[in-house]
């Protein structure tokens, strides 16, 4: 069995391939001071919760925006596992051409996501990940991985909404009743939702204008699905996206 670790600013997404199928998965809170051991009795307690043994774990592919977990969570492959991780980088085999300014630069998460996409979908493609923050990522028809945006994420907006004003609370992302608030929740709620929305719908637009009209919208993260309940430009809903980009990579980088 193949082992994918997804290491975010926010959470942690585990989750277990038999070949190419997609079995138990976990999220976990990301936590910056938990140390190697404590990782590893999680991991081994999901791994046995679910009936896997550890000897049963063949290979492991990580993908991780946090350089200091990078390290640790390497170390639990090592030290519990017996397995060296593949860390993905854009100096590995991925199959896409990353035309970044510094590819060294691009997250592990955003050529994941590229990765398992592309491979799935074709191009050109536009990915819209919403995690800690909200990326836009740009594939051509030809596999080019041109960049992208970077906006902050909807949590980010909602903390410091209830952080930088003194008399507005933290707020539940969800639907309000109306667009136009009648209480200051459900104002909140509105304008981080629907404005949110607009902020997407508006990127992808001016993606397409750039990539081309045939561009199809591929939506992943938490609140991938929040987010296209209220919009048709996000057309493809690919939850565990990452996760199939690990897998994939990993498979590539087989000597």
């Amino acid at each position: 069995m193949l082992l994918c670790i997804d290491i975010g600013n926010t959470n942690i997404m585990l989750g277990l391939y038999n070949g190419d199928e997609l079995g138990p998965r976990w999220r976990l809170s990301t936590d910056h001071e938990r140390m190697p051991d404590e990782f590893a009795m999680q991991l081994l307690g999901l791994l046995n919760y679910a009936g896997v043994a550890r000897e049963a774990i063949q290979g492991v592919a990580m993908a991780s925006g946090v350089p200091i977990l990078t390290s640790r969570w390497s170390e639990v492959c090592q030290n519990y596992l017996g397995r060296q991780p593949l860390v993905v980088t854009a100096r590995i085999q991925t199959g896409i051409r990353i035309l970044y300014d510094n590819p060294d630069a691009v997250g592990a998460d955003r050529i994941v996501d590229a990765v398992a996409a592309y491979h799935r979908y074709g191009g050109p493609l536009c990915i819209v990940d919403f995690g800690t923050a909200t990326t836009f990522e740009a594939i051509t028809a030809a596999g080019e991985y041109l960049g992208g945006a970077i906006a902050p994420g909807i949590g980010i907006a909602a903390d410091a909404l209830s952080q930088r004003a003194a008399k507005l609370p933290k707020v539940d992302i969800a639907r309000p009743p109306s667009v136009i608030g009648r209480n200051t929740v459900h104002s909140m709620q509105s304008g981080l939702l629907f404005g949110y929305v607009g902020l997407v719908e508006g990127m992808v637009a001016r993606f397409k204008a750039e990539l081309g009209s045939q561009t199809k919208v591929i939506g992943t993260g938490g609140l991938a699905p929040t987010i296209a309940r209220e919009t048709s430009v996000i057309e493809i809903i690919a939850p565990w996206l990452t996760l199939d980009g690990l897998r994939l990579l990993y498979e590539m980088n087989q000597p």
